[in-house]
């Protein structure tokens, strides 16, 4: 794991917590030591503090987005409804409130990690139908098996939440899911999550794979029920 916090109680008790249940953590105070550690220290997913000196947790965000699809999970100290979508607008794949219990931060993280697990092929979401063939769609093209979506022939490079989030819509064209469900079945939230996050990951999605996102014909929303995916 790497840690961007700029709060040295914090990064301090997190890191213990993190590394109490065998995970390896490097820490850095700053977006720009953050960046510096991450052609270094490769870790498999990012805690990213939004409120951070210099370079703002957004724009961290944004920038490891701009080359990387590393999973990324941001920490806020209050939750605020600007705070949070602006985190997610900028790519991250979910989000805790801090301070957050070290069984709920380790619950999210592996929740995030199982998304990209190499060894997913037994997840019904990621593999699908039994065949390997590419499936298309108009101009779409997805590959289950290699966790590839293409455009026009050119990869799209999804981050883990919009590969999932399209990989499970996919599998079931024309099925409805409500956002609960889809927090249930895409980011693994059991209780009643913030819908927030399928917004935001939807509204990232369709701004790659629709021609245009204000009318999308793969992506769909139903009004007053959910998304689901097209061409019908």
């Amino acid at each position: 794991m790497l840690l961007i916090e700029d709060d040295p109680a914090v990064r301090h008790g997190v890191t213990l917590a993190l590394r109490r249940r065998g995970h390896e953590v490097e820490g850095a105070a700053t977006g720009e030591a953050g960046l510096a550690a991450l052609d270094t220290f490769r870790p498999d997913l990012v805690l990213l503090d939004l409120m951070l000196p210099g370079a703002s947790g957004f724009e961290v965000c944004r920038r490891i987005r701009a080359t990387r699809q590393i999973p990324i999970i941001m920490l806020t100290a209050r939750g605020d409804d600007i705070d949070v979508v602006l985190g997610l607008e900028a790519g991250a794949d979910d989000y805790i409130v801090k301070p957050a219990r070290g069984e709920v931060l380790e619950a999210r993280i592996r929740a995030v990690l199982r998304r990209t697990a190499p060894d997913g092929a037994g997840d019904p979401v990621l593999t699908g139908p039994a065949s390997s063939a590419l499936e298309t769609y108009g101009d779409l093209t997805i590959d289950r098996a290699g966790l590839i979506v293409a455009k026009h022939g050119k990869d799209l490079a999804l981050p883990p939440s919009e590969m999932k989030l399209l990989l499970f819509l996919s599998a079931s064209p024309g099925q409805v899911f409500s956002r609960q469900q889809l927090l249930e079945r895409v980011w693994e939230h059991s209780y009643h999550g913030d819908s927030r996050l399928v917004d935001a990951c939807v509204m990232r999605l369709r701004a790659k794979v629709e021609d245009n996102p204000r009318s999308p014909k793969y992506v769909q929303t139903l009004r007053g029920f959910g998304y689901r995916f097209g061409p019908l």
